[in-house]
């Protein structure tokens, strides 16, 4: 089973993000904020890192890099999910390390088909 940690402080979208993956039969690991996320990203090697940019403490874009600058694995897939939708968000999220970007509001029909182009194939 696939590991997918989602780094998320709001908690409508992280029950939403937790329903969905689960359905769809991955083992979520949950975060609320960026300090954890980074340390949940180093000892649990997910498969898979849903993060929220907008957190309580560093914000996910700073996550990302401290994820990046670790010792984890460096190909760990890392989907910026965010509600900022302004010129240049995508790029700045991808030179901080991201590997792809979703925008909120989420989209039931379609995030799982999203986040699954970012893993790998699947066991």
């Amino acid at each position: 089973m696939k590991k997918i940690l989602v780094v998320e402080d709001n908690e409508t979208n992280l029950y939403l993000i937790r329903f969905m993956l689960k359905k769809s039969g991955y083992e979520v690991i949950e975060a609320r904020d960026g300090a954890k996320g980074v340390e949940l990203a180093i000892n649990k090697n997910p498969d898979l890192i849903i993060m929220d940019i907008q957190l309580p403490d560093i914000s996910g874009l700073e996550a990302t890099k401290r994820i990046r600058a670790s010792e984890t694995d460096k190909e760990i897939p890392i989907v910026a999910l965010t509600s900022y939708a302004m010129a240049g968000d995508r790029e700045r999220a991808l030179a901080a390390g991201c590997t792809g970007y979703i925008e909120k509001p989420i989209n039931p029909e379609t995030f799982i088909a999203e986040i699954e182009k970012y893993l790998p194939i699947r066991d």
